[in-house]
């Protein structure tokens, strides 16, 4: 196996920590993994005439931000591993603890909340790992008003479209509010999936030609991590299309009317991305029972052509085990020919057994 598969079949394995305060913990309590990274803060605000963007040192840097109504202003968290921070954020922004704990204690289902006048979307971004796995992680937005904050548990992420938009002068994005902001990023952690989905169809292809012409140990087992892999995007795909759909149809949610077709169409995407994994689930479980029925049909060839093998001996050996009785009087034990005669039987004896057989189609 090369490395790089060896890398996907250990990738394939791994098990997500989750990131839980202690049983019987206060509502709201807030959990940190030991090397999580300290939260990175970067700020983008725009108006339909100029934007701006920095990084910003602390949260003490964000109600200045916000002192400026006519603007939409995007603050971005890289990382959840200060939870001092996070609660300092929480506060600014006036989101409630119970929201932040969400944020916080991944992974979380994906929903679509409202807490006061703040909504809350959990999703799950997937993104390629540079050995070729599949990395998941769990993205929280906060929509409030004039305003969107992104937690992220790491730096990274599949945003970069949505941030030239936003530099770009005449992007759309720079004339709508803070709702098509939040549609904006919702539709990119979506449409991430398309690469980590198009990538495991190549994979399976390669898996497909392996099946059918040199399937081994391996290919079984990256068929079980692809399945893995498969199995786990379709459960976070499924629970984050709902909470999608909950964005467009729910009217008690802060989305403008303008904004909710384009959440509708993200909702699209997000079943043609459902069903894409089912379809490659499928194919994966299709490829598995191939290889198990070529594997037992390469067994069942190596057992008839070994039962062939013996009993064109079992007539030869019976021959030769007469005559190595070791008796005084025997027929033929003093014939010039007698030992050619024998030879010659034997070989007559296992021609037409051979000939028999290929005419039963049995070789």
């Amino acid at each position: 196996m090369s490395g790089a598969r060896k890398a996907n079949h250990r990738h394939g394995r791994k098990r997500r920590r989750t990131r839980k305060p202690p049983a019987g913990s206060a509502a709201g309590a807030l959990a940190v993994r030991e090397g999580e990274p300290s939260p990175e803060l970067h700020a983008m605000w725009y108006d339909a005439t100029q934007q701006g963007e920095r990084a910003l040192t602390s949260p003490a840097e964000i109600p200045e931000l916000l002192s400026d109504p006519g603007r939409t202003v995007w603050i971005d968290v890289q990382g959840l591993g200060n939870l001092d921070e996070l609660r300092e954020i929480g506060r600014l922004l006036q989101i409630d603890r119970l929201a932040i704990a969400d944020v916080a204690n991944a992974p979380q289902p994906a929903k679509a909340e409202l807490w006061g006048d703040r909504l809350l979307f959990v999703g799950h971004m997937a993104t390629l790992a540079p050995s070729g796995g599949v990395e998941i992680e769990q993205i929280s937005l906060v929509l409030g008003p004039g305003w969107v904050v992104s937690f992220q548990e790491k730096p990274g992420d599949v945003f970069e479209p949505v941030r030239e938009r936003i530099r770009a002068d005449q992007s759309r994005i720079r004339r709508m509010q803070a709702d098509f902001l939040a549609y904006s990023l919702i539709d990119a952690v979506v449409d991430g999936y398309f690469a980590v989905i198009e990538h495991i169809g190549d994979a399976l292809d390669a898996l497909e030609d392996e099946v059918m012409d040199r399937p081994t140990r391996e290919t079984l087992a990256q068929l079980h991590v692809v399945r893995r892999q498969l199995l786990h995007l379709h459960r976070l795909q499924w629970r984050q299309r709902d909470a999608i759909a909950a964005l467009w149809r729910d009217e008690t949610l802060p989305i403008s009317d303008p904004v909710r077709p384009f959440l509708r169409d993200v909702h699209d995407h997000a079943f043609v991305v459902l069903d894409s994994i089912e379809t490659f689930r499928d194919l994966a479980v299709g490829l598995m029972e191939v290889y198990l029925s070529a594997a037992s049909n390469r067994l069942s060839e190596v057992m008839k052509t070994l039962t062939l093998v013996a009993t064109l001996f079992i007539p030869l050996t019976f021959i030769v085990g007469v005559y190595g009785m070791n008796f005084e009087v025997m027929p033929e034990l003093r014939w010039r020919y007698g030992y050619a005669a024998v030879w010659g039987v034997m070989l007559a004896i296992g021609v037409g057994l051979f000939v028999w057989f290929r005419r039963r189609r049995w070789l």
